[in-house]
């Protein structure tokens, strides 16, 4: 068999490390003539703790306010293609060192008319598609693996601790000790193994059975963060082995009676073997086996014809003496014809055979339009008009304006921790939370490890580090992006490098005003209303989050009166914002909101964060659900407003409201 199967997922190198340079103006211009729209928290698109029964439909809102509202022009129009096409997902990282997602490819061959598994529903009933069950799967296996890793974290800080006591008192003794010990009980590496058991043990995997061919909800030029997803999805079904394949006890069943076993089922090449090529559509690929696995990866054996090189034998294969003199199997690949093209502008990107600079980028119409307000340049892009025109109507702020007459209080507790508090188990901040800090460190940028109801972080009034975990929100910019116009839907922002979930993108800025001020204005449809408490209390058909009734009495003496159906301040970023204001809404997000508190405890008050939900891939467009209620617009003459939805998405509502 010479051809590789349509569960292509390509290497990805990594991207180029030059931070984007220099800034222009922005020109500026009129606002668009439209009507209000308010966006909320409300969103069901968000990751959960997971839970295996099928969830039940949420709740439909029968108390919102309506009134006559638009969206913008751009939206309006019929959906087309965008410039930045679709990445699929990747999982969390195997281990603390940071690796590439892994290309996978298996023998199998597919039909000439393939047209693509991932756009067929899947055969187990529920509605749902397979793309959006790919998803799910995802998010749980992220859900357990961030909790496991709070859980490490804390583990390894306790056992740090107990050696830096007893180094202590040896040394008081007179006797050496409490660094050796330190290193010899390192924090352990595999909470993704840990992961993956908790998965199998809930029954959560997607698919259980080896499968020949075509994978529902996989698509070719799919990419994965960690081959431990690539288990839960049941894609590959061993997260060390790099050869998977159905041994000789499927011969016994009636449906593979013609086949000839062991038959390899999937590959993955993930750069460990030195003798690999991958040419895209060629890969010369080396059997498994005599690899230092532990070490420096090198071939320090010979491989053997059995297991998984017997499997994968095909018709082009050989032995040969490798690049260390040991023999090697290897197995020459091609791609079907009748596959989707690999050459995308992600493959390109993640190939480093993208841009490097920002005077590279196409249809590139202004070098920064923060003007060099953010940690990170953010350039835009035009390709689709003629003359390419810049984003315009607005002043750039990477901070929230405050109104005349409201008045932000400042009068809480802060910590008492030194330097970091996640290594201070009696941090009252962290017992604001729950006991735990919301977050854990990777690369010295903090992931929120689940949506909750609110988030308390370290505030002015703390004594910790400025770099402490639990000021995540505060950090600013961490990741390269990019606003460029799209096809259907205005301008949008995505990103460049690959962002893991839980990781920060940014915090919805604008002017902070009261909702009676901005209530019957047009020309505006970038207020976002801050509604925390209404979905904490479960008001207007709001769904609650984790730690709701137990944040409650933590929060700010007015939040304890009777919170009204509609919240009594929003932000607005129609005419003053940061790059969240051209950030798009999507039925099935990337992206969730997350309200966070720091130097108060006035939830009313709370700043509004957009934070990971999946593994987003360079080029992939950023996304959240705007929360807008299906009927609640209303025009003057009391018809209901209907705008359609252009995201996109495979299990798109149709209806943006």
């Amino acid at each position: 068999m010479e051809a590789m199967d349509s569960v292509a997922v390509m290497e990805v190198t990594p991207v180029p490390d030059p931070l984007f340079v220099g800034a222009t103006p922005l020109i500026p211009a009129p606002p668009e003539s439209e009507l209000v729209l308010r966006r909320s928290a409300r969103c069901l698109g968000r990751p959960r703790v997971p839970v295996y029964a099928e969830p039940q439909e949420p709740k439909q809102s029968t108390g919102r306010r309506g009134r006559p509202k638009k969206k913008r022009d751009e939206e309006n129009q019929d959906p087309a293609p965008q410039v930045a096409a679709k990445v699929p997902r990747k999982t969390a990282k195997v281990e603390p060192k940071e690796r590439k997602p892994m290309p996978v490819v298996g023998p199998e061959p597919v039909p000439a008319d393939f047209t693509g598994a991932a756009a067929e529903d899947d055969a187990l009933g529920t509605g749902k598609s397979a793309k959006l069950r790919v998803k799910e799967t995802l998010r749980a296996f992220n859900s357990h693996y961030l909790h496991l890793v709070q859980e490490e974290q804390k583990r390894a800080q306790a056992v740090i601790q107990e050696i830096a006591a007893k180094g202590a008192a040896k040394n008081k003794d007179g006797k050496k000790g409490g660094e050796g010990e330190a290193k010899e009980k390192r924090p352990s590496k595999r909470p993704d193994l840990k992961a993956i058991t908790k998965m199998q043990e809930n029954n959560s995997f997607l698919y259980t059975e080896k499968v020949l061919g075509p994978i529902p909800g996989i698509d070719v030029g799919d990419q994965f963060y960690s081959r431990a997803e690539m288990v839960v999805l049941g894609i590959h079904s061993h997260w060390l082995n790099g050869i998977d394949y159905m041994g000789m006890k499927y011969q016994e069943k009636k449906e593979y009676e013609n086949f000839t076993f062991p038959m390899a089922t999937c590959i993955v090449m993930s750069g460990i073997y030195e003798d690999d090529l991958d040419k895209a559509d060629e890969i010369i690929y080396t059997g498994q086996g005599g690899n230092d696995l532990l070490g420096n990866h090198r071939q320090i054996g010979s491989q053997q014809l059995n297991r998984g090189n017997l499997a994968l034998k095909v018709v082009d294969d050989w032995v040969q003496k490798g690049v260390q003199g040991h023999v090697v199997y290897k197995y020459k690949l091609k791609r079907l014809e009748g596959q989707p093209s690999l050459t995308t502008t992600e493959v390109r990107f993640t190939r480093a055979e993208a841009p490097r600079k920002i005077s590279e980028l196409p249809g590139l119409v202004c070098d920064d339009i923060s003007g060099g307000q953010e940690n990170i340049p953010i350039p835009a892009t035009n390709v689709v008009d003629d003359p390419p025109v810049p984003p315009s109507g607005f002043v750039y702020s990477k901070s929230l304006k405050i109104s005349k007459g409201i008045k932000i209080p400042s009068d809480c507790a802060g910590c008492d921790c030194e330097g970091d508090c996640a290594n201070n188990k009696n941090c009252s901040c962290a017992q604001l939370n729950g006991s735990d800090l919301p977050y854990v460190s990777f690369k010295n940028i903090g992931r929120l490890v689940e949506p909750k109801a609110v988030v308390f972080e370290c505030g002015a009034n703390c004594s910790c580090n400025r770099n402490c975990v639990n000021r995540t929100s505060q950090q600013g910019l961490q990741h390269r992006l990019e606003v460029f116009k799209t096809a259907s839907k205005g301008w949008g922002v995505r990103t460049w490098d690959t962002i893991l979930p839980g990781a920060p993108i940014c915090e919805y800025v604008g002017v902070l005003k009261r909702t009676e001020e901005v209530d019957g204005l047009l020309h505006n449809n970038y207020i976002f209303d801050i509604d925390c408490l209404q979905t904490m209390k479960g008001l207007d058909g709001r769904e609650k989050r984790a730690g709701s009734d137990m944040n409650m009495p933590s929060l700010h003496a007015e939040n304890d009166s009777e919170a009204p159906p509609a919240p009594e301040y929003c932000i607005d970023a129609g005419s003053i914002g940061s790059f969240a204001r051209f950030i798009n809404h999507s039925c099935n997000p990337n992206l969730f909101v997350q309200c966070v508190l720091t130097n108060h405890h006035d939830v009313k008050l709370a700043k509004v964060m957009l934070f990971a939900a999946d593994t987003i891939l360079p080029l992939q467009e950023l996304c959240y659900d705007y929360g807008y209620v299906l009927n609640s617009v209303v025009s003057p003459d009391g018809k209901i407003v209907k705008l359609p939805c252009c995201c996109g998405a495979p299990d798109c509502r149709k209806r943006l409201y």
